[in-house]
């Protein structure tokens, strides 16, 4: 049975340990969260931080930082960010099915690109221990990929012949994850859904050429107004459910009862 293992993400981080040629999610995560939430002065974690680069924004909003993730490679980036940014973290080696704190540590918990490389019952154990350290009346993020995505259909392939860099994942739909997240006991307070940039096409294409030793810009350098146009329209769009349905992936916001 294919799954995703920690020597994956070693090497996945060891081959973008230059943060410079790792996509941002722009302020997707503080944005959304600021939806429902202040974050001045809250406790906050990330499950499986990667690079950290969700979380490190919140922290010049004013929160508590703890970032914590179970590939060495991983680690050791997030430290570099931070001592290079002189910026305030805690930053842990952990287990995401046993964290190492106590019930009720946390304001906030978010993950993003986590529960997906989990099957279902492992999943719902993933959920039950963030709830698990998250205060009564604190906020659960989840981001996961969108089923209904020519991105599925391209994984899965890649999946077949051993070719995804993450080794297995899954994906969800928006009824799916709600409907999980809601049998644990969070009330759904926000979702949201953002159409990627730049798109796929251009990301996988410029992933292709790079191992052909031809390196495209990270980001594309069309023609501006073409790009003002396209960027008013992902805005506009952004808290509708267009954006919600037909994103590459999405996240949904639960409150702990």
């Amino acid at each position: 049975m294919k799954e995703s293992r920690r020597s994956h993400w070693d090497t996945f981080w060891a081959e973008k340990k230059e943060i410079r040629e790792v996509y941002s999610n722009s302020d997707r995560v503080a944005r959304n969260l600021a939806h429902v939430c202040e974050l001045r002065g809250k406790r906050v974690l990330e499950v499986g931080a990667g690079t950290g680069r969700d979380s490190f924004p919140l922290i010049e909003q004013g929160a508590d930082v703890f970032q914590l993730d179970y590939s060495i490679n991983s680690l050791t980036i997030m430290k570099r960010i931070a001592a290079e940014a002189l910026m305030r973290s805690f930053i842990l080696g952990g287990d995401t099915f046993c964290l190492p704190f106590q019930d009720g540590t946390f304001d906030v918990i978010f993950h993003q690109g986590l529960l997906e490389h989990f099957r279902k019952p492992e999943a719902r154990a993933l959920l039950v221990e963030n709830i698990r350290v998250l205060k009564p009346g604190g906020l659960l993020l989840v981001d996961v990929p969108q089923r209904y995505h020519v991105y599925t259909l391209i994984k899965h392939a890649l999946i077949a012949i051993n070719k995804w860099f993450a080794g297995w994942e899954r994906e969800f739909s928006v009824r799916e994850l709600r409907t999980a997240m809601e049998s644990l006991g969070l009330e759904t307070v926000h979702t949201y859904g953002e159409w990627m940039y730049p798109s796929l096409f251009y990301r996988a294409t410029r992933e292709a050429l790079l191992k052909l030793g031809i390196k495209m810009p990270l980001y594309p350098k069309f023609f501006r107004p073409l790009s003002t146009i396209r960027k008013s329209i992902r805005e506009g769009l952004r808290d509708t459910p267009i954006a919600l349905n037909t994103s590459l992936s999405f996240g949904i916001i639960g409150k702990k009862r």
